[in-house]
């Protein structure tokens, strides 16, 4: 598949907005618009063109650090992947365009910035195993089975419906 990818530069039209999506990813939106200009020989002066507004989303960890770095107002330059999705509204479809940010930064031909690393924990995990080296099955625990008085070591007794569900399956 060949993808669009576009760069902009221009200004920040409205405060970047970070949520979290239901997996827990976390995502930016804000809009930057771009005028273009050109020199009017005849008059001797500049002429703004039409402005182009572009839509961008950013992912992830550039999301958190553009939430936090980028404001309202702000010169950047945005890099990424330009992309159509379609829509209804008022039983009438509708097309959005969007830039999926790869890159976004403060435009340094109008200012300064300076650069702070992130240093993000990395999420460790530990496992517990027996005395094969297998993962300690726990299920017991989540499953509230000792509260119960299930003993751990055998299985459940099975119920009536599941012997007829089995019965029925035979």
């Amino acid at each position: 598949m060949n993808d669009t990818f576009m760069t902009i530069v221009g200004n920040v039209v409205d405060a970047p907005r970070m949520r979290l999506t239901k997996s827990g990813h976390a995502v930016t939106n804000f809009r930057v618009a771009s005028t273009s200009r050109r020199f009017d020989r005849e008059h001797q002066r500049w002429i703004d063109n039409a402005t182009l507004f572009v839509n961008v989303t950013c992912w992830r960890a550039m999301a958190e650090n553009v939430a936090f770095s980028v404001h309202k107002g702000q010169p950047v330059v945005v890099t990424g992947r330009y992309y159509s999705r379609e829509y209804e509204l008022n039983e009438t479809v509708r097309v959005s365009y969007e830039l999926e940010a790869n890159a976004v930064g403060h435009d340094l031909t109008r200012g300064t910035s300076e650069f702070r690393k992130v240093i993000r924990p990395s999420v460790t995990v530990n496992v517990e195993v027996d005395d094969d080296g297998i993962p300690a099955d726990r299920s017991d625990e989540w499953l509230d089975l000792a509260e119960q008085g299930v003993p751990l070591d055998e299985p459940a007794a099975a119920s009536d419906a599941d012997e007829r569900a089995l019965a029925s399956v035979s």
